[in-house]
């Protein structure tokens, strides 16, 4: 009998029916884990909100769900309220790590600041943390500055997103699970059948609408674009939702470009826009290795991302995608224009380029690595 506490800041919900769902990414992550554990309690976060599309049920059981009060957001007001109901926090995180043998922090969040303290100096439990966010990034908000320098003078191990210099003993480069086998296999078939002859080209972007994750960036530079260059893109696929997203909507109207906002997708639904989608455009400043690279890719679909955090560790510019930095409109551009430019040799040949990395993403790879190097089988 081997158990494990995760505590995150997922946003789960109750639906209509009294089910309880989260967020897809990491729900579809703890279901997969049951192949390790026997049982596994997720603390995390309930909205009284409607669910979007996106979120999903626990498939399993053996996985408990604890629920903390919503906390978080931009308003001192918000932060206060963490604080206000720390306690609280404490002991229901107290109550789960006491039923089991491990416990699993994922990291950055606001509850963060308080509750890796606590379970460096309260606990004798065995466990890890895993930091999902950029490892080494500059002028990050100061309660992520501390967790990661927190993390990096205790002795527990940490996952992180690449390998870095200087890296702490206890810190390891994990991938984040994203793919099955069955997604592998699939994924192949879609890449041998995807070519750019004689078609025009289809982009997506997968994220929340907002500035920091370039959303706006993405519209302007593609505006930008000459009337020939426009000639040769069809569809521009833009996943996901915020609360500028008719700003955004706005902006894009002015392009002279089919763009289409799908807001929130299911998971199967976002696969089916990579198969379609010549190339995912990420601009973001912020970010760890978003599983959505690894998705797109796994269908043929380019990456033409920003090089921060551990992407230059999987995408490598002008062989299996395109990076660029400074994160400008000009330096966007200019990958953009090489994308259109591709021939059809070109094109096939980065998308097949070091398609074995991806067998890292898998789940079934994950849980092989911590079952021996986090739990020591």
């Amino acid at each position: 009998m081997r158990t494990l506490t995760i505590i995150s800041h997922t946003e789960h919900y109750k639906t209509s029916q009294g089910t309880i769902v989260g967020l897809g990414s990491t729900i579809t992550e703890i279901n997969h884990l049951v192949e390790v554990f026997d049982e596994v309690i997720h603390v995390a976060m309930l909205h009284e909100s409607v669910p979007p599309p996106s979120a999903l049920p626990y498939t399993s059981k053996k996985i408990k769900f604890f629920a903390l009060p919503a906390l978080g957001g931009p308003k001192i007001s918000d932060k206060l309220a963490i604080v206000w109901k720390a306690p609280s926090v404490i002991k229901t995180v107290n109550q789960a790590i006491k039923r089991t043998d491990y416990f699993q922090f994922r990291a950055p969040t606001g509850i963060g600041v308080f509750v890796i303290p606590y379970l460096i100096f309260f606990t004798s439990e065995k466990g890890w943390f895993k930091y999902a966010g950029n490892w080494k990034q500059k002028n990050a908000p100061i309660a992520y500055s501390f967790q990661r320098w927190l993390l990096r003078h205790q002795k527990r191990k940490v996952t992180i997103n690449g390998k870095w210099k200087n890296q702490k003993s206890q810190c390891l480069t994990f991938e984040n699970p994203c793919l099955t086998q069955e997604e592998i296999s699939e994924g192949k078939r879609v890449i041998n059948n995807k070519s750019i002859e004689n078609t025009s080209l289809s982009f997506c972007f997968v994220g929340r609408l907002e500035a920091e994750k370039g959303i706006g960036l993405l519209i302007e530079t593609l505006t930008s674009l000459s009337i020939t260059e426009k000639a040769k893109l069809n569809t521009i696929h833009i996943v996901g939702d915020g609360k500028a997203k008719k700003n955004y909507q706005t902006l894009a109207n002015k392009s002279d470009l089919n763009f289409i906002f799908h807001g929130f997708l299911s998971r199967n639904e976002v696969h089916n826009i990579y198969k379609i989608s010549h190339a995912i455009i990420l601009p973001s400043a912020s970010e760890g290795f978003p599983k959505v690279i690894a998705e797109a890719m796994n269908y043929g679909c380019l990456p033409i991302v920003s090089n921060i955090s551990s992407i230059e560790d999987y995408v490598k510019d002008e062989i299996n995608g395109f990076l660029f930095f400074p994160i400008t409109l000009s330096n966007l551009a200019d990958k953009i224009k090489k994308t259109l430019n591709l021939s059809g040799f070109q094109y096939s040949k980065m998308i097949q380029a070091q398609n074995q990395e991806l067998i890292k993403f898998t789940y079934k790879y994950y849980n092989k690595r911590i079952k021996e190097e986090l739990l020591g089988d």
